[in-house]
């Protein structure tokens, strides 16, 4: 099988340096310890990230910053995507969806499944071998990666597991989904999951907990100015106007960027206001985080009389390289919206971001998301949402669902609203509207979000988690 391993150019960002204005004094106090702890403690060790995809999807965007601090704290990380073919991306997906307790796509994992999964596998471990040393420690990422377990350990490295995927309350489907891993992810030296509740009975005991985290300066989290935010989506044609003020940002290596593409947009009508409240969920296509739901609940029970409009975004479908599901997701969202009444459609757009260059998305989400009077996330299934954590850094008020890691990060009534039933359109309607009727409310909840984020759900607490698993291991090896 021709697979082809590939290596994320991950440039140093300086650690310290970097936080220091933002973290009080007795925070950054741990983090500078942590960070010459760790310097020492890895000494002459490579830690290997390995996941399937370099853009994309919260892992990715998660590994970017990590990668780049751990490299500016003077420890050498790398970043590694592994390859494969068609076949086994319709068969991690499967299990990615049976994690989260649904079909998917109906098919199989049985011996026939297995076989593929573990050819695909031996390919990646061939090319491994080549740059993974004894004493490495190794972050395999999600089901894609959970074959890679025991060659590793063959070679003398430290294995572990990180899962980010999950649901709290199991079913068959689950079930069938963890006795296919099972096999393959119980010899990890360790495991790593978002929330203690995914893990199954037989791993638990063994379980690490690591939230996920975002960058705060991201071309994704950094500030950005009203001006800019308006001249962003204006370039890229989800509001009207001229774009007028620089449509820059920063890259991750400092230098300037600036928002050349445009989004493939579907709506009807005219192109909203600068000044009209736009309700935005921002996600992959994905079933699981039910784009067509917020569609119907947006159309049916907020108040069609305002100005509010709804925007759902989501990548260009052919940037996803792991996700084979997006392009019919989007398709079928396309063919709920053409059944709307031409009033609700007038409300509604459906945009594809530009993929081609993965900080211009990140900024063009950014800017979204700041411009939104409320942010929205009513998936079905969820391992954390790392777009809940966006949002709320930005000092926006979200309305999510109250299912997996949504839970840990909004606190209802405080920093946001959370829906018992996502699929309780009324409710969420009910939810949208008084946040739009109540703008004093929604920024006080915003401020407390931003807050929320700060102390909890940012990249140092991640890196220092991860020096402490790291010292346990290695002490106990």
């Amino acid at each position: 099988m021709d697979v082809k391993l590939s290596e994320v150019a991950v440039q140093a960002v300086p650690l310290l340096e970097r936080f220091e204005p933002l973290l009080d004094p007795e925070a950054f106090s741990l983090l500078r310890d942590a960070a010459e702890a760790g310097r020492e403690l890895l000494r002459g060790r490579t830690v290997w990230n390995v996941n399937s995809t370099a853009t994309g999807g919260g892992v990715a965007e998660m590994l970017a910053p990590l990668v780049a601090y751990g490299r500016g704290a003077g420890i050498d990380v790398r970043w590694l995507v592994i390859g494969g073919d068609a076949e086994f991306f319709r068969i991690t997906k499967r299990i990615h969806n049976r994690l989260h307790a649904v079909e998917g796509d109906g098919g199989d994992l049985g011996d026939a499944e297995r076989a593929h999964y573990d050819r695909v596998m031996r390919a990646n471990c061939d090319e491994l071998t080549a740059v993974v040393h004894e004493g490495d420690i190794v972050l395999l990422h999600d089901p894609q990666t959970a074959g890679l377990v025991e060659p590793l350990q063959r070679l003398g490295a430290l294995v572990i597991w990180r899962c980010h995927v999950g649901v709290d309350q199991r079913n068959d489907l689950a079930e069938q989904a963890w006795d296919f891993l099972r096999p393959m992810v119980e010899p990890a030296d360790a495991i790593i999951m978002s929330r203690k509740e995914f893990a199954p009975d037989w791993l638990a005991e063994r379980v690490h907990v690591v939230p996920p985290s975002i960058d705060p300066f991201s071309a994704k989290n950094e500030d950005m100015d009203r001006p800019t935010v308006r001249s962003v989506l204006a370039h890229v044609g989800v509001i009207s106007g001229d774009p007028d003020h620089a449509v820059a940002y920063t890259r991750r290596d400092g230098s300037p960027g600036r928002v050349d593409h445009v989004a493939d947009i579907v709506r009807a009508g005219p192109v909203p206001g600068p000044d009209s409240p736009l309700v935005v969920q921002v996600s992959r296509w994905d079933r699981l985080k039910d784009m067509a739901g917020v569609m119907l609940g947006f159309a049916e029970h907020v108040d069609g009389g305002g100005d509010a409009h709804l925007v759902l975004a989501g990548p260009n479908v052919t940037g996803v390289a792991d996700d084979p599901e997006g392009a019919e997701v989007l398709q079928e969202c396309i063919e709920a919206w053409r059944t709307l009444p031409h009033a609700a459609r007038a409300r509604i757009q459906l945009v594809c971001l530009p993929m081609a260059d993965v900080e211009e998305n990140a900024a063009i989400v950014n800017a979204l998301q700041r411009h939104a009077a409320v942010v929205v996330q009513k998936s079905l299934a969820e391992g954390f949402g790392l777009t809940v954590a966006e949002a709320m850094w930005k000092g926006r008020p979200v309305v999510a669902s109250a299912i997996g890691g949504i839970r840990d990060q909004v606190v209802h009534g405080e920093t946001g609203i959370l829906l018992d039933d996502p699929t309780d359109l009324a409710a969420f309607g009910r939810a949208v509207t008084e946040l739009l009727a109540d703008p004093e409310r929604a920024d006080r909840m915003g401020a407390a979000a931003r807050q929320r984020v700060l102390e909890r759900f940012i990249a140092p607490r991640h890196l220092i988690q991860y020096g402490e698993i790291f010292a346990a291991l290695l002490a106990g090896r």
